[in-house]
Protein backbone atom coordinates (compact mmCIF):
# COMPACT_ATOMS: atom_id res chain seq x y z
CA UNK A 1 0.00 0.00 0.00
CA UNK A 2 0.97 3.62 -0.36
CA UNK A 3 2.41 5.72 2.40
CA UNK A 4 0.32 8.42 4.07
CA UNK A 5 1.61 11.76 5.26
CA UNK A 6 1.65 11.44 9.04
CA UNK A 7 0.77 15.12 9.46
CA UNK A 8 -2.60 14.44 7.85
CA UNK A 9 -3.50 11.75 10.35
CA UNK A 10 -5.66 12.30 13.38
CA UNK A 11 -3.42 13.18 16.36
CA UNK A 12 -4.47 10.13 18.34
CA UNK A 13 -3.90 7.84 15.36
CA UNK A 14 -0.35 9.19 15.30
CA UNK A 15 0.02 8.54 19.01
CA UNK A 16 -1.34 5.01 18.79
CA UNK A 17 1.00 4.28 15.90
CA UNK A 18 3.90 5.54 17.97
CA UNK A 19 2.93 3.34 20.89
CA UNK A 20 2.77 0.38 18.49
CA UNK A 21 6.20 1.31 17.19
CA UNK A 22 7.68 1.39 20.65
CA UNK A 23 6.16 -2.02 21.35
CA UNK A 24 7.75 -3.23 18.12
CA UNK A 25 11.10 -1.86 19.19
CA UNK A 26 10.83 -3.31 22.68
CA UNK A 27 9.51 -6.66 21.57
CA UNK A 28 11.37 -7.40 18.35
CA UNK A 29 14.83 -7.49 19.77
CA UNK A 30 17.93 -5.83 18.39
CA UNK A 31 18.28 -2.07 17.92
CA UNK A 32 20.90 -1.08 15.37
CA UNK A 33 22.26 2.39 15.05
CA UNK A 34 23.14 3.94 11.72
CA UNK A 35 24.90 7.29 11.18
CA UNK A 36 21.81 9.33 12.10
CA UNK A 37 19.00 6.86 12.39
CA UNK A 38 17.65 4.08 14.55
CA UNK A 39 16.32 0.98 12.83
CA UNK A 40 14.79 -2.11 14.39
CA UNK A 41 16.21 -5.40 13.20
CA UNK A 42 14.44 -8.66 14.01
CA UNK A 43 13.53 -11.99 12.43
CA UNK A 44 10.01 -10.70 11.85
CA UNK A 45 11.46 -7.63 10.09
CA UNK A 46 9.54 -5.20 12.25
CA UNK A 47 11.01 -1.78 11.67
CA UNK A 48 9.83 1.78 11.94
CA UNK A 49 9.21 1.91 8.20
CA UNK A 50 7.51 -1.51 8.09
CA UNK A 51 5.22 -0.58 10.95
CA UNK A 52 4.11 2.65 9.32
CA UNK A 53 3.92 1.60 5.67
CA UNK A 54 0.56 0.40 4.47
CA UNK A 55 -1.35 1.92 7.35
CA UNK A 56 -4.84 3.32 7.23
CA UNK A 57 -5.50 6.20 9.58
CA UNK A 58 -2.29 5.43 11.44
CA UNK A 59 -3.29 1.91 12.49
CA UNK A 60 -0.99 -0.97 11.61
CA UNK A 61 -2.00 -3.49 8.96
CA UNK A 62 -3.14 -6.94 10.00
CA UNK A 63 0.13 -8.38 8.73
CA UNK A 64 2.16 -6.02 10.89
CA UNK A 65 -0.16 -6.53 13.86
CA UNK A 66 0.11 -10.29 13.55
CA UNK A 67 3.88 -10.13 13.43
CA UNK A 68 3.99 -7.87 16.46
CA UNK A 69 1.42 -9.66 18.58
CA UNK A 70 2.74 -13.08 17.62
CA UNK A 71 6.22 -12.39 18.93
CA UNK A 72 7.34 -14.92 21.59
CA UNK A 73 7.92 -12.22 24.22
CA UNK A 74 4.29 -11.18 24.06
CA UNK A 75 2.83 -14.67 24.02
CA UNK A 76 5.40 -16.53 26.06
CA UNK A 77 6.15 -18.84 23.12
CA UNK A 78 2.64 -20.24 23.45
CA UNK A 79 -0.30 -18.30 24.75
CA UNK A 80 -0.94 -20.79 27.50
CA UNK A 81 1.71 -21.47 30.08
CA UNK A 82 4.33 -19.22 28.47
CA UNK A 83 6.87 -17.13 30.28
CA UNK A 84 6.45 -13.93 28.25
CA UNK A 85 5.00 -10.68 29.54
CA UNK A 86 1.49 -11.68 28.53
CA UNK A 87 1.81 -15.09 30.16
CA UNK A 88 3.25 -13.58 33.34
CA UNK A 89 0.80 -12.26 35.86
CA UNK A 90 -2.06 -12.14 33.36
CA UNK A 91 -5.50 -11.83 34.82
CA UNK A 92 -7.85 -14.65 33.77
CA UNK A 93 -4.98 -16.54 32.12
CA UNK A 94 -6.64 -19.92 32.72
CA UNK A 95 -9.94 -18.75 31.29
CA UNK A 96 -8.34 -17.08 28.28
CA UNK A 97 -6.28 -20.19 27.60
CA UNK A 98 -9.26 -22.53 27.76
CA UNK A 99 -11.00 -20.60 24.99
CA UNK A 100 -8.36 -21.77 22.50
CA UNK A 101 -10.18 -25.09 22.32
CA UNK A 102 -13.41 -23.38 21.28
CA UNK A 103 -11.97 -22.54 17.85
CA UNK A 104 -11.26 -26.20 17.07
CA UNK A 105 -14.52 -27.44 18.58
CA UNK A 106 -16.70 -25.18 16.42
CA UNK A 107 -14.65 -25.28 13.21
CA UNK A 108 -16.78 -26.09 10.18
CA UNK A 109 -20.09 -26.10 12.06
CA UNK A 110 -23.16 -24.60 10.40
CA UNK A 111 -25.04 -24.16 13.64
CA UNK A 112 -24.07 -23.82 17.29
CA UNK A 113 -25.66 -26.77 19.11
CA UNK A 114 -25.57 -28.16 22.63
CA UNK A 115 -23.36 -30.99 21.40
CA UNK A 116 -20.91 -28.74 19.54
CA UNK A 117 -20.22 -26.49 22.52
CA UNK A 118 -20.69 -28.87 25.45
CA UNK A 119 -16.97 -29.55 25.78
CA UNK A 120 -16.11 -25.88 25.44
CA UNK A 121 -18.66 -24.89 28.08
CA UNK A 122 -17.37 -27.55 30.44
CA UNK A 123 -13.83 -26.21 30.04
CA UNK A 124 -14.99 -22.64 30.54
CA UNK A 125 -16.91 -23.58 33.70
CA UNK A 126 -13.89 -25.38 35.11
CA UNK A 127 -11.69 -22.39 34.32
CA UNK A 128 -14.14 -20.03 36.04
CA UNK A 129 -14.04 -22.15 39.18
CA UNK A 130 -10.25 -22.36 39.03
CA UNK A 131 -10.23 -18.56 38.79
CA UNK A 132 -12.02 -18.55 42.17
CA UNK A 133 -15.32 -17.37 40.72
CA UNK A 134 -18.20 -18.36 42.98
CA UNK A 135 -20.10 -21.50 41.93
CA UNK A 136 -23.40 -19.61 41.54
CA UNK A 137 -21.80 -17.02 39.26
CA UNK A 138 -20.00 -19.67 37.18
CA UNK A 139 -23.26 -21.56 36.62
CA UNK A 140 -25.07 -18.33 35.76
CA UNK A 141 -22.45 -17.48 33.14
CA UNK A 142 -22.65 -20.93 31.55
CA UNK A 143 -26.46 -20.96 31.54
CA UNK A 144 -26.54 -17.51 29.98
CA UNK A 145 -24.12 -18.49 27.22
CA UNK A 146 -26.04 -21.71 26.57
CA UNK A 147 -29.40 -19.98 26.27
CA UNK A 148 -28.07 -17.34 23.90
CA UNK A 149 -25.77 -19.49 21.78
CA UNK A 150 -27.52 -22.81 21.20
CA UNK A 151 -29.58 -22.85 18.03
CA UNK A 152 -27.95 -19.73 16.64
CA UNK A 153 -27.46 -19.95 12.89
CA UNK A 154 -23.98 -19.09 11.72
CA UNK A 155 -23.99 -15.78 9.84
CA UNK A 156 -22.31 -15.78 6.43
CA UNK A 157 -18.73 -14.64 6.71
CA UNK A 158 -18.62 -15.16 10.47
CA UNK A 159 -16.98 -18.26 11.89
CA UNK A 160 -18.92 -20.22 14.56
CA UNK A 161 -16.14 -19.67 17.07
CA UNK A 162 -16.33 -15.91 16.55
CA UNK A 163 -20.07 -15.96 17.02
CA UNK A 164 -19.68 -17.98 20.21
CA UNK A 165 -17.09 -15.53 21.52
CA UNK A 166 -19.51 -12.66 20.80
CA UNK A 167 -22.19 -14.38 22.89
CA UNK A 168 -19.70 -15.01 25.66
CA UNK A 169 -18.49 -11.41 25.55
CA UNK A 170 -22.07 -10.17 26.00
CA UNK A 171 -22.66 -12.52 28.93
CA UNK A 172 -19.41 -11.62 30.70
CA UNK A 173 -20.18 -7.93 30.27
CA UNK A 174 -23.57 -8.49 31.90
CA UNK A 175 -22.06 -10.43 34.81
CA UNK A 176 -19.43 -7.73 35.33
CA UNK A 177 -22.10 -5.08 35.68
CA UNK A 178 -23.23 -4.17 32.17
CA UNK A 179 -22.38 -0.49 32.07
CA UNK A 180 -19.76 1.57 33.84
CA UNK A 181 -21.05 3.01 37.11
CA UNK A 182 -19.78 6.60 37.43
CA UNK A 183 -18.68 8.22 40.67
CA UNK A 184 -21.39 10.41 42.20
CA UNK A 185 -20.99 14.16 41.82
CA UNK A 186 -23.02 16.94 43.43
CA UNK A 187 -23.39 19.83 41.00
CA UNK A 188 -23.94 22.67 43.47
CA UNK A 189 -22.40 21.59 46.73
CA UNK A 190 -19.90 19.21 48.26
CA UNK A 191 -19.54 15.64 47.01
CA UNK A 192 -18.93 13.44 50.06
CA UNK A 193 -17.25 10.05 49.67
CA UNK A 194 -16.82 7.58 52.54
CA UNK A 195 -14.25 4.79 52.22
CA UNK A 196 -14.50 1.58 54.24
CA UNK A 197 -12.65 -1.71 54.19
CA UNK A 198 -10.73 -4.36 56.02
CA UNK A 199 -7.24 -3.84 57.34
CA UNK A 200 -4.53 -4.23 54.73
CA UNK A 201 -6.65 -3.75 51.62
CA UNK A 202 -4.97 -0.49 50.60
CA UNK A 203 -7.79 1.77 51.73
CA UNK A 204 -5.67 4.81 52.67
CA UNK A 205 -3.76 4.59 49.39
CA UNK A 206 -7.08 4.27 47.56
CA UNK A 207 -8.25 7.50 49.23
CA UNK A 208 -5.28 9.39 47.79
CA UNK A 209 -5.72 7.76 44.38
CA UNK A 210 -9.38 8.74 44.35
CA UNK A 211 -8.46 12.30 45.33
CA UNK A 212 -6.04 12.53 42.40
CA UNK A 213 -8.69 11.12 40.07
CA UNK A 214 -11.13 13.84 41.14
CA UNK A 215 -8.48 16.52 40.74
CA UNK A 216 -7.48 15.45 37.25
CA UNK A 217 -10.86 14.47 35.82
CA UNK A 218 -13.19 16.88 37.60
CA UNK A 219 -10.81 19.71 38.50
CA UNK A 220 -12.02 19.28 42.07
CA UNK A 221 -10.65 20.87 45.21
CA UNK A 222 -10.36 17.80 47.43
CA UNK A 223 -10.19 17.53 51.21
CA UNK A 224 -8.96 14.22 52.63
CA UNK A 225 -10.26 13.46 56.13
CA UNK A 226 -8.23 11.19 58.44
CA UNK A 227 -10.71 9.25 60.57
CA UNK A 228 -8.44 6.24 61.10
CA UNK A 229 -7.27 6.95 64.64
CA UNK A 230 -6.36 3.35 65.48
CA UNK A 231 -3.70 2.21 63.01
CA UNK A 232 -0.21 3.48 63.81
CA UNK A 233 1.04 6.05 61.27
CA UNK A 234 -2.25 6.02 59.32
CA UNK A 235 -2.51 9.82 59.51
CA UNK A 236 1.14 10.24 58.50
CA UNK A 237 0.63 7.92 55.53
CA UNK A 238 -2.36 9.93 54.34
CA UNK A 239 -0.43 13.19 54.73
CA UNK A 240 2.51 11.81 52.76
CA UNK A 241 0.28 10.65 49.92
CA UNK A 242 -1.66 13.93 49.96
CA UNK A 243 1.62 15.81 49.66
CA UNK A 244 2.41 13.91 46.46
CA UNK A 245 -0.82 15.04 44.79
CA UNK A 246 -1.18 18.50 46.31
CA UNK A 247 -4.28 17.74 48.38
CA UNK A 248 -5.08 18.89 51.90
CA UNK A 249 -5.65 16.61 54.89
CA UNK A 250 -7.99 17.37 57.79
CA UNK A 251 -6.89 15.56 60.96
CA UNK A 252 -7.15 15.99 64.72
CA UNK A 253 -4.67 13.38 65.90
CA UNK A 254 -5.25 9.91 67.31
CA UNK A 255 -7.08 10.92 70.47
CA UNK A 256 -10.08 12.50 68.77
CA UNK A 257 -13.40 10.75 68.14
CA UNK A 258 -13.89 9.78 64.46
CA UNK A 259 -17.47 11.09 64.49
CA UNK A 260 -16.30 14.46 65.79
CA UNK A 261 -13.49 14.57 63.22
CA UNK A 262 -15.96 13.94 60.41
CA UNK A 263 -18.39 16.56 61.70
CA UNK A 264 -15.75 19.28 61.97
CA UNK A 265 -14.22 18.32 58.62
CA UNK A 266 -17.50 19.07 56.87
CA UNK A 267 -17.59 22.53 58.46
CA UNK A 268 -13.98 23.12 57.42
CA UNK A 269 -14.72 21.98 53.86
CA UNK A 270 -17.66 24.37 53.53
CA UNK A 271 -15.60 27.28 54.82
CA UNK A 272 -12.60 26.43 52.65
CA UNK A 273 -14.46 26.10 49.36
CA UNK A 274 -13.79 22.39 48.89
CA UNK A 275 -16.14 20.62 46.48
CA UNK A 276 -15.09 17.04 47.29
CA UNK A 277 -14.54 15.42 50.69
CA UNK A 278 -13.05 11.92 50.96
CA UNK A 279 -13.25 10.32 54.40
CA UNK A 280 -10.72 7.58 55.22
CA UNK A 281 -12.10 5.39 58.01
CA UNK A 282 -10.35 2.81 60.16
CA UNK A 283 -9.74 -0.66 58.78
CA UNK A 284 -11.98 -3.19 60.46
CA UNK A 285 -13.13 -6.79 60.54
CA UNK A 286 -16.71 -7.70 59.70
CA UNK A 287 -17.04 -9.52 63.01
CA UNK A 288 -15.95 -6.43 64.97
CA UNK A 289 -19.33 -5.06 66.05
CA UNK A 290 -17.87 -1.97 67.74
CA UNK A 291 -15.98 -0.79 64.68
CA UNK A 292 -18.95 -1.57 62.40
CA UNK A 293 -21.14 0.53 64.68
CA UNK A 294 -18.58 3.33 64.51
CA UNK A 295 -18.65 3.14 60.70
CA UNK A 296 -22.44 3.48 60.76
CA UNK A 297 -22.14 6.48 63.08
CA UNK A 298 -19.57 8.20 60.82
CA UNK A 299 -21.80 7.50 57.83
CA UNK A 300 -24.73 9.08 59.69
CA UNK A 301 -22.66 12.21 60.38
CA UNK A 302 -21.23 12.55 56.86
CA UNK A 303 -24.38 11.61 54.91
CA UNK A 304 -22.15 10.55 51.99
CA UNK A 305 -23.07 10.56 48.33
CA UNK A 306 -20.85 7.49 47.86
CA UNK A 307 -19.92 4.73 50.29
CA UNK A 308 -17.14 2.75 48.64
CA UNK A 309 -15.82 -0.51 50.03
CA UNK A 310 -12.14 -1.11 49.29
CA UNK A 311 -11.53 -4.83 48.74
CA UNK A 312 -8.44 -6.85 47.84
CA UNK A 313 -8.85 -8.55 44.45
CA UNK A 314 -6.44 -11.29 45.47
CA UNK A 315 -8.97 -12.65 47.99
CA UNK A 316 -11.02 -14.00 45.07
CA UNK A 317 -14.71 -14.72 45.60
CA UNK A 318 -14.28 -13.81 49.28
CA UNK A 319 -14.11 -10.20 48.08
CA UNK A 320 -17.64 -10.60 46.74
CA UNK A 321 -18.88 -12.12 50.00
CA UNK A 322 -17.22 -9.31 51.94
CA UNK A 323 -18.88 -6.69 49.74
CA UNK A 324 -22.26 -8.31 50.38
CA UNK A 325 -21.62 -8.41 54.15
CA UNK A 326 -20.69 -4.74 54.30
CA UNK A 327 -23.63 -3.80 52.14
CA UNK A 328 -26.02 -5.69 54.41
CA UNK A 329 -24.49 -4.21 57.56
CA UNK A 330 -23.79 -0.61 56.53
CA UNK A 331 -25.11 -0.01 53.04
CA UNK A 332 -22.58 0.75 50.32
CA UNK A 333 -22.86 2.14 46.79
CA UNK A 334 -19.95 0.34 45.16
CA UNK A 335 -16.53 -1.24 45.47
CA UNK A 336 -12.94 -0.31 44.73
CA UNK A 337 -11.01 -3.43 43.73
CA UNK A 338 -7.34 -3.03 44.69
CA UNK A 339 -4.28 -5.09 43.69
CA UNK A 340 -5.95 -6.15 40.45
CA UNK A 341 -2.56 -6.09 38.73
CA UNK A 342 -1.38 -8.89 41.00
CA UNK A 343 -4.46 -11.08 40.55
CA UNK A 344 -3.84 -13.82 37.97
CA UNK A 345 -7.23 -15.47 38.54
CA UNK A 346 -9.79 -12.67 38.68
CA UNK A 347 -12.58 -14.33 40.64
CA UNK A 348 -13.27 -11.13 42.56
CA UNK A 349 -13.98 -9.03 39.47
CA UNK A 350 -16.41 -11.60 38.09
CA UNK A 351 -18.19 -12.25 41.38
CA UNK A 352 -18.64 -8.88 43.14
CA UNK A 353 -21.51 -7.46 41.08
CA UNK A 354 -23.61 -10.63 41.03
CA UNK A 355 -23.05 -11.74 44.63
CA UNK A 356 -23.29 -8.34 46.34
CA UNK A 357 -25.58 -6.47 43.98
CA UNK A 358 -23.18 -3.51 44.07
CA UNK A 359 -20.98 -2.42 41.14
CA UNK A 360 -17.21 -2.20 40.96
CA UNK A 361 -16.51 1.49 40.40
CA UNK A 362 -12.71 1.58 40.35
CA UNK A 363 -9.77 -0.79 40.15
CA UNK A 364 -6.30 -0.33 41.56
CA UNK A 365 -3.64 -1.48 39.11
CA UNK A 366 -0.42 -0.53 40.86
CA UNK A 367 1.12 1.14 43.88
CA UNK A 368 1.52 4.64 42.42
CA UNK A 369 -1.13 7.26 43.17
CA UNK A 370 -1.91 7.44 39.45
CA UNK A 371 -2.73 3.72 39.33
CA UNK A 372 -6.52 3.94 39.67
CA UNK A 373 -8.88 3.29 36.78
CA UNK A 374 -12.65 3.48 36.39
CA UNK A 375 -14.07 -0.01 35.93
CA UNK A 376 -15.60 -0.63 32.50
CA UNK A 377 -17.34 -4.05 32.31
CA UNK A 378 -17.26 -4.23 28.52
CA UNK A 379 -13.53 -3.49 28.42
CA UNK A 380 -12.78 -6.06 31.09
CA UNK A 381 -14.80 -8.67 29.18
CA UNK A 382 -12.70 -7.93 26.10
CA UNK A 383 -9.51 -8.43 28.09
CA UNK A 384 -10.76 -11.74 29.45
CA UNK A 385 -11.50 -13.01 25.95
CA UNK A 386 -8.11 -11.91 24.64
CA UNK A 387 -9.58 -9.12 22.49
CA UNK A 388 -7.58 -6.45 24.29
CA UNK A 389 -8.59 -3.00 25.46
CA UNK A 390 -7.29 -0.54 22.90
CA UNK A 391 -9.58 2.23 24.18
CA UNK A 392 -7.79 2.28 27.53
CA UNK A 393 -4.40 2.40 25.81
CA UNK A 394 -5.52 5.40 23.75
CA UNK A 395 -6.82 7.16 26.87
CA UNK A 396 -3.48 6.60 28.60
CA UNK A 397 -1.62 7.91 25.55
CA UNK A 398 -3.77 11.04 25.45
CA UNK A 399 -2.69 11.92 28.99
CA UNK A 400 1.06 11.62 28.49
CA UNK A 401 1.79 12.18 24.80
CA UNK A 402 2.13 15.77 23.62
CA UNK A 403 0.30 16.16 20.30
CA UNK A 404 2.89 18.41 18.64
CA UNK A 405 5.80 16.29 19.79
CA UNK A 406 4.04 13.13 18.62
CA UNK A 407 3.54 14.62 15.16
CA UNK A 408 7.16 15.78 15.01
CA UNK A 409 8.44 12.32 15.95
CA UNK A 410 6.17 10.67 13.41
CA UNK A 411 7.58 12.93 10.70
CA UNK A 412 11.12 11.99 11.74
CA UNK A 413 10.19 8.32 11.47
CA UNK A 414 8.86 8.80 7.96
CA UNK A 415 12.01 10.69 7.00
CA UNK A 416 14.23 7.97 8.55
CA UNK A 417 15.86 10.47 10.92
CA UNK A 418 14.51 8.94 14.14
CA UNK A 419 17.55 8.61 16.45
CA UNK A 420 18.30 7.35 19.95
CA UNK A 421 17.49 10.70 21.54
CA UNK A 422 14.00 10.52 20.05
CA UNK A 423 13.71 6.91 21.16
CA UNK A 424 14.60 7.96 24.71
CA UNK A 425 11.87 10.63 24.68
CA UNK A 426 9.35 8.14 23.37
CA UNK A 427 10.38 5.53 25.94
CA UNK A 428 9.89 8.12 28.68
CA UNK A 429 6.36 8.85 27.42
CA UNK A 430 5.39 5.20 27.40
CA UNK A 431 6.92 4.71 30.84
CA UNK A 432 4.47 7.30 32.15
CA UNK A 433 1.63 5.19 30.77
CA UNK A 434 2.51 2.36 33.16
CA UNK A 435 4.37 -0.92 32.92
CA UNK A 436 4.94 -2.49 29.51
CA UNK A 437 3.48 -5.73 30.83
CA UNK A 438 0.32 -3.91 31.92
CA UNK A 439 -0.14 -2.38 28.47
CA UNK A 440 0.54 -5.66 26.72
CA UNK A 441 -2.42 -7.14 28.57
CA UNK A 442 -4.60 -4.58 26.82
CA UNK A 443 -3.38 -5.53 23.34
CA UNK A 444 -5.64 -7.80 21.26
Amino acid sequence: GGQEDMTSLHPMATQVSMVALLFAASVSGTATRGPQTLGFASPSSLSASHALRGTAGGLATSKTSSALLGHPLMTGGKRRGGNGLLGMNMMFDQLSGSLEGVMKTLAGKKQITDKSISTALRDVRRSLLEADVSLAVADEVIDGIKNKAIGTEVVDGVEPAQQFIKVMNDELTRILGGEQSPLAQVEDGVTKILLAGLQGTGKTTAAAKLALYCQENRKSKVLLVACDVYRPAAIEQLQTLAGQIGAEVFEQGTEANPRQIARQALVYAAQGGFDTVIVDTAGRQVVDDNLMKELKDVKHVVQPDEVLLVVDAMTGQEAANLTKSFNDAVGITGAVLTKLDGDTRGGAALSVQTVSGRPIKFTGVGEKVEALEPFYPERMASRILGMGDVVSIVEKAQKVVDEKEAKAMAEKMMAATFDFDDFLKQSSMVKQMGSLGGMLKMMP
